[in-house]
C-alpha cells in the first residue's frame, strides 16, 4: 500500500480542516433558519436532516484532520507508526466525502419547496455539482 509523506498529509488535512470549517459553518447556519420556520412541510423536513448529517459530517472531518496534523506535525512528541494514521484518515475523508454529498442533496432538494419547475432545476445543478466534485477529488 502507498504511503504518503507525513507532510503531504499534514498539508492536505490543513485544506480539508479548512473547507470543513467553512462548510460545516454553512450548514449549522441553515440548519438553524430551518428550525425557525414553522412548517410542516416533508421536503423542508428532509433539508432539515439532510443538512445536520452535513453539519455532523463536516465536524467529524475536523476534528479527524486535526488529529492527522497534530501527529504529522514535526515535533509531535510520541512516536506513532503509519498505521496510527488509518483510523483519522479514513474517518476524515470518509466523514468529508458524507458532507459533500449531503450539502449538493440539500442544493438538489431546495427548489422542490418552491415549485417543480424551480425543483427540476435545482436537482440538476445537485447532481452535476456532485459530479463535478467528485471528479476532481
Amino acid at each position: 500500500m502507498l504511503e504518503l509523506p507525513p507532510e503531504y498529509l499534514n498539508k492536505v488535512a490543513s485544506q480539508v480542516i479548512m473547507i470543513s470549517s467553512l462548510l460545516s459553518g454553512f450548514s449549522i447556519a441553515i440548519i438553524a433558519n430551518l428550525l425557525v420556520y414553522k412548517s410542516d412541510n416533508r421536503i423542508t423536513n428532509n433539508i432539515l436532516k439532510v443538512t445536520t448529517i452535513a453539519a455532523g459530517s463536516f465536524l467529524i472531518a475536523v476534528f479527524a484532520m486535526t488529529k492527522l496534523v497534530m501527529l504529522t506535525t514535526e515535533g509531535y512528541p510520541f512516536n506513532y507508526s503509519q498505521d496510527y494514521l488509518t483510523l483519522p484518515k479514513l474517518t476524515g475523508f470518509f466523514a468529508f466525502v458524507m458532507g459533500i454529498i449531503s450539502l449538493t442533496i440539500v442544493i438538489a432538494l431546495s427548489g422542490w419547496t418552491k415549485s417543480k419547475r424551480i425543483g427540476i432545476f435545482t436537482t440538476i445543478v445537485g447532481i452535476l455539482t456532485l459530479l463535478m466534485i467528485l471528479i476532481n477529488l
